[in-house]
This record gives structure tokens, sequence and C-alpha cells, in this order.
């Protein structure tokens, strides 16, 4: 099975000569290119092939992650983007979920993680950390401003299902735990989206912590 190919965009050099060489010394990912900062990676973009996984920072000089990631998905909307972060990034969470990021990576993550983050996020999926949800959820209120207005209602069997795409898992595995199709769980995240109006799973992960659908235990 070919190794996924990847994109590394940080402005720290060292953490990214790190990463990148983790990524290739463990045979976890292919990384045909780095940036140090937005536009590079814009930049990059036009000379390599497209990479499976994107892993981006958020703060970083000239251009950041937010912006960068809007452009990027604008021109290529197959490009699946991972964002790398650290605790106290919270207050931009929601900003990079907007821009269509796939989900959040903690930096001082260990390398199982890393390699599932990369594999899940490469299939085009949605991934988010147990320790990094339950960090967004007790900060919320120290990081969001805007008044929490919960007006949709899940049904309980979506509520089941939320819940477990919270927690990270595939529609196949919930279809497992629920003893249900997964056709039947596509069917139940489909309606959560439209519900809830939101174009995609990190969206939906988001607006279930903002309007405090979930509990993490």
């Amino acid at each position: 099975m070919a190794k996924p190919t990847v994109i590394v965009v940080d402005d720290h050099q060292i953490f990214r000569k790190g990463l990148i060489t983790l990524l290739n010394n463990e045979n976890i990912a292919s990384v045909i290119g780095e940036a140090s900062n937005g536009q590079e990676f814009l930049d990059l973009l036009e000379t390599v092939d497209k990479p499976d996984i994107v892993l981006i920072d958020i703060d970083m000089p000239k251009m950041g992650g937010e912006e960068a990631t809007r452009k990027a998905l604008a021109k290529y909307p197959q490009l699946n983007v991972l964002t790398l972060s650290m605790f106290g990034d919270e207050g931009n969470y929601y900003k990079m979920v907007n821009a269509g990021v796939k989900g959040f990576l903690l930096k001082n993550s260990d390398l199982s993680e890393l390699e599932m983050a990369i594999a899940i996020v490469g299939q085009g999926e949605t991934y988010f950390s147990n320790e990094l949800l339950r960090n967004i959820i007790t900060n919320f209120g120290k990081t969001q401003k805007e008044k929490v207005i919960n007006t949709v209602k899940p049904t309980t069997r979506e509520q089941e299902v939320l819940v477990l795409i919270c927690a990270g898992f595939t529609n196949e595995d919930i279809a497992e735990k629920l003893c249900i199709s997964p056709t039947t769980v596509k069917g139940h995240r489909t309606n959560l989206l439209e519900k809830t109006s939101c174009k995609n799973t990190a969206s939906l992960i988001m607006y279930a912590i903002k309007n405090k659908l979930i509990e993490m235990e």
C-alpha cells in the first residue's frame, strides 16, 4: 500500500524539520514539500503534485493557516487539510473549521496518534483527539463570547450517532456499535448536517461543542 503524500506547513523550522524526519523515517508518509508560511504553501501547490494531506500550522507570518487553507481549498477542494495545533489555539478552531480543515492534531501527539490521524484524514474523514475535544469544551466559555443558542433537537438515534462522530468513529464503527447498517449511519449523519446547517463533519463537531450537544467523559 502506497504511503500518503504530505506537505508540512509550519514557520518553526526545528519543529517542521523534525516532523518531516519522523514521517519519513517511521514510514508514515512521504513528504513531498514543505513551507514556512501560507504564501509559500500556495506557491508550492503550483509546482508539486497535489498531496493526500496538508499538515498546517495556524499562526504564521506573511499568511496564516486560516487564509492559506481558504485559498487552497477554493482552488483545490479535494485537499485534505489537518491543522497542527497547540493548547491555547482554541480561539482559532472555529475559523479553521470554517476554512475547511478536516480536524486538528496536537503538536505534542505521540507517534501512534500522528499515524492514526494521517491515515484517517487521508481517507477524507475527520480527526480530533479526545484530549483536544476535552480542552475545547473546558475552554469554550473563555474563548467564545457569542451567545449559545441551541435550536436543533436531534432524535435519540441521531444523538447517539453524534456522540460517536465526535468521539472519532467512522460510519462503519458507529454501525457496529449501534447494530445498524453503515448506510443508516450515513443517513443520520446527513440529517445532522442538514439540521445544523454544517457543511462538513468538522463543522458539525464544532457545532455540537458550541451548542453543548455532547459531553466528554
